[in-house]
């Protein structure tokens, strides 16, 4: 078990130095906003999502990523509009990536549905802190010019653009992160880490069942960064609107089992569980991943309804 470790470690370690890529979410189809600037105030409502992941629980120094993601939508010169704020914070071994931007979409009517342009823009932190590797039973760093020998914690501007279609019963987005690649060069060494330009298509639909409780919810999202490619493919079956429960495959990752439920305040709480279909499944009980959204009208003269379209945030 510790040989495996070491070797994924330095793995894993050596990948992150070079590129910084994005992380998994499992429950992708209701976090659309974290990825896609154009999904922002498309509800008509303010939303709010939050998340977190613990990947491959057991594992030592696994990944561990939390996002939160809350938008809403306004009115300006007659036209519609949404704004939102991102925040991502990515921990895997001895790297911590933080991620905060704020995001515009402008809203155009087209055809049944509303299309949203948006772009974000912030920062991105990159720590690095190896204090806890050297001496240990991992591997020895010292020396080796490519692994940073010191603690770092650096800064850099991130942003990304994004277009995103919905209806009462269809979504369709495409968007890129990480448009600018910001590199992160550690002071007086020869390591570097830049963030690498990615690119996601997602969308889903919603079917409605003979049975009118029953709906099917069909969905996907494509993450590449034009070498890497990662397909996610989710149904869900929600019953009576407030229970839902469904598959996830990770194209060659994993197969993830969901749940979730709106509860009587109208907050929404979902958990997957993910079983790797790779060798990591000897030492892996799984990844675990709970999110849990709200949205709200603040308008005073409008009684209290439930949200029920397809745009999930």
């Amino acid at each position: 078990m510790k040989k495996l470790a070491s070797i994924l470690f330095f793995v894993s370690l050596t990948f992150a130095v070079i590129a910084q890529q994005d992380p998994k979410l499992s429950q992708n189809m209701f976090l659309v906003p974290v990825y896609n600037p154009g999904a922002m105030g498309q509800s008509d409502m303010i939303c709010a999502a939050a998340s977190f992941r613990n990947q491959w629980a057991g594992f030592p120094n696994a990944p561990v990523v939390s996002t939160f993601t809350a938008h809403a939508p306004f009115n300006l010169f007659g036209r519609s509009h949404g704004v939102g704020l991102n925040l991502m914070n990515d921990n895997v071994a001895l790297n911590n990536d933080l991620f905060v931007s704020v995001a515009y979409s402008y809203k155009i009517d087209f055809g049944s549905g509303v299309l949203g342009l948006g772009l974000n823009a912030g920062f991105a932190n990159h720590s690095f802190d190896p204090s806890g590797l050297n001496g240990a039973d991992v591997i020895d760093i010292t020396g080796d010019d490519a692994i940073p020998q010191n603690a770092a914690s650096l800064f850099g501007f991130d942003m990304g653009l994004g277009a995103y279609y919905s209806t009462d019963k269809l979504y369709f987005g495409l968007s890129t992160t990480h448009l600018n690649q910001t590199s992160f060069d550690f002071p007086e060494e020869l390591a570097e880490t830049r963030l690498i330009r990615h690119y996601y298509a997602v969308g889903g639909y919603t079917i409605q069942l003979p049975n009118p409780t029953f709906e099917l919810m069909p969905s996907f999202m494509l993450q590449t960064d034009a070498k890497d490619h990662h397909i996610y493919l989710n149904t869900n079956v929600r019953y009576n609107k407030r229970f839902w429960g469904g598959v996830s495959y990770s194209v060659g990752g994993a197969v993830s089992a969901l749940f979730g439920i709106e509860l009587m305040n109208g907050i929404k709480v979902g958990y997957s569980y993910d079983i790797e279909l790779s060798p990591l499944f000897k030492y892996s009980s799984g990844s675990h991943e709970v999110t849990v959204r709200y949205c709200f009208d603040l308008s005073l003269d409008k009684s209290p309804q439930k949200y029920e379209s397809i745009r999930f945030l």
